[in-house]
C-alpha cells in the first residue's frame, strides 16, 4: 500500500488545496475514506471468497456485462498502466544519483523502469514464496523511512519550526474541482487498500485475516501520512514544497545531511515493493477473468510446478512495457464495488456474511465515489474524459462475440 505516493503526491495535494491545512485534512480524509471503503471490502471479501478483487463482487451484484468492463479497463489498462508509473518513478529515484545537477536521460529513465518490470516479473513467475518474501522486506523499508521522518519531524517541530502552521487556512481553494483533484491525487497515495482481495483464495483463514489485517493497516497508514506531511512542512514552506522535484529528497538533503542518500534509497525500495504487489495481484485478477471466460483461456493456466499464473503474470508485466514508452497516463476511481455491496444486501441475503459493514458506510462510499468521479467533470470539462468512457465501453464490441455470443470461430480463439 506504502508506494512512490506519499513522497511525490505531497506536492499535488497542496497545489490543489492551496494552504497547508486544507491540505492535512485532504490526507486525513483520504485515509477515512480508504478505511470506510476497505470495510465494505471486508465484508466481500468474506462473503465472496474469491481471488481477483471487485471482479467476482461485480459478477454476482450486476452480471457478467459489468464484470467483463471492469476486467477489461483494468487488465488492459488500469493496473499494467498503474504498474508502469510505479516503475517510472522507481527508474527517476534510482537513476538522479548518477546525473547530479540535471534530470536523467529519458531513455534511461525507461530503459531502468522497464528492467524493473522484467525483473518483478520473473520474481512472481519464479515462486510466491519468493514475491512474498521480497514484499516482506521492502515494506519493512518503507516503514523504517517514514519513521526515519516523522522523528525527524517531531524533532523539528520541537526546535520551534512551526510557522509553517501558524496560519494553515490562509489562501486556502474552494473550487469543487480542485478538491476532488485534491482527493485524486492523495488517493494516490492509498492505492493497494483492497490488494488482499486479490488474493482472496490464497489467504490462510480469510475469515480472521481479511478483515484483521484492513483494520490495523490502514488506519496505521492513515495515521503515518498525515505525520509524514506534518514533518515536511517543519522543514519546508508551501512554496518551497511545491518548487521540490521530489518531496522527501529536499526534506532529506536539508534535515539529514549527510545522511541525505538515505531517502532517495528507501524510496526506491518503496517504489519496487510498491510495483511488486501490482504485479503480484495484476496477476491475479488476469488468471480469474481467463477462468471466467472473459479473457483467453491461456491467462487462466497455472504452473504445476511453481504455483504461480505465469502467462497472466508475463500478459500484465508485456502491457506494462508498452505503457512505459509513452508519457503519463491517469486513472480514475468508481465505486461500483461499494454499491455492489449494497445491492447483495437485497438480491443475495442468503450468502454468508462473517463481516459486516453497515449500510451507511456504504452508502457514504459511493456518494464520495460519485463525487470524485463528477467534480473534476462538471469544474473542467475535457475530452479525455469522454475517451476514457468510450475505451470502457468499447469492450462490449469483444464481449458480445466472444464471451456472450460465442460461436464457432470466437470459441476457438477464446480455448487457445
Amino acid at each position: 500500500m506504502i508506494g512512490s505516493g506519499i513522497f511525490i503526491s505531497p506536492k499535488a495535494v497542496l497545489l490543489e488545496t492551496g494552504a497547508v491545512g486544507p491540505c492535512l485534512c485532504v490526507w486525513a480524509a483520504c485515509g477515512v475514506l480508504a478505511t470506510l471503503g476497505a470495510l465494505c471490502y471486508a465484508e466481500l471479501g468474506t462473503m465472496i471468497t474469491k481471488s481477483g478483487g471487485e471482479y467476482p463482487y461485480l459478477m454476482e451484484a450486476f452480471g457478467s456485462v459489468i464484470a467483463y468492463l471492469y476486467s477489461w479497463s483494468t487488465i488492459m489498462v488500469l493496473k499494467p498502466s498503474s504498474f508502469a508509473i510505479i516503475a517510472l518513478s522507481f527508474a527517476e529515484y534510482a537513476s538522479t544519483p548518477f546525473y547530479p545537477g540535471c534530470t536523467p536521460p529519458i531513455v534511461v529513465t525507461k530503459c531502468l523502469a522497464a528492467a524493473c518490470i522484467l525483473l518483478i516479473v520473473l520474481v512472481n513467475c519464479l515462486s510466491v514464496k519468493l514475491a512474498s518474501y521480497v514484499q516482506n522486506f521492502f515494506t519493512a523499508a518503507k516503514l523504517l523511512i517514514i519513521l526515519v521522518i516523522v522523528v525527524a519531524g517531531i524533532v523539528l517541530l520541537a526546535q520551534g519550526n512551526t510557522e509553517n502552521l501558524s496560519n494553515p487556512f490562509e489562501g486556502a481553494s474552494t473550487s469543487f474541482g480542485s478538491i476532488g483533484l485534491a482527493f485524486y491525487n492523495g488517493l494516490w497515495a492509498y492505492d493497494g487498500w483492497n490488494q488482499l482481495n486479490f488474493i482472496t483464495e490464497e489467504l490462510e483463514n480469510p475469515y480472521r485475516n481479511l478483515p484483521l489485517a484492513i483494520i490495523i493497516g490502514i488506519p496505521l497508514v492513515s495515521v503515518c501520512y498525515v505525520l509524514v506531511n506534518i514533518a515536511y512542512f517543519s522543514a519546508m514552506t508551501p512554496t518551497e514544497l511545491l518548487q521540490s522535484p521530489a518531496v522527501a529528497v529536499t526534506f532529506g538533503d536539508r534535515v539529514l545531511y549527510p545522511l541525505s542518500w538515505v531517502v532517495p534509497v528507501f524510496v526506491v525500495f518503496s517504489t519496487f515493493g510498491a510495483a511488486n504487489g501490482s504485479c503480484f495481484t495484476a496477476g491475479r485478477l488476469t488468471y480469474v477473468a481467463g477462468r471466467e471466460g472473459h479473457m483467453v483461456k491461456i491467462l487462466s493456466y497455472i504452473s504445476l510446478k511453481r504455483y504461480t499464473p505465469s502467462p497472466a503474470i508475463i500478459f500484465n508485466g508485456i502491457l506494462a512495457v508498452f505503457y512505459i514508452i509513452p508519457a503519463d497516463i491517469n486513472t480514475l476511481i468508481n465505486g461500483l464495488t461499494a454499491l455492489a455491496l449494497i445491492v447483495m444486501r437485497f438480491t443475495r441475503k442468503e450468502l454468508k456474511r462473517p463481516v459486516k459493514c453497515p449500510m451507511p458506510i456504504a452508502v457514504l462510499v459511493v456518494i464520495v465515489s460519485c463525487y470524485l468521479v463528477l467534480a473534476p467533470i462538471i469544474d473542467k470539462p475535457e475530452l479525455e474524459y469522454l475517451y476514457c468512457t468510450i475505451f470502457i465501453l468499447s469492450g462490449l464490441l469483444l464481449y458480445f462475440p466472444f464471451v456472450h455470443r460465442k460461436f464457432s470461430w470466437t470459441r476457438r480463439v477464446m480455448s487457445e
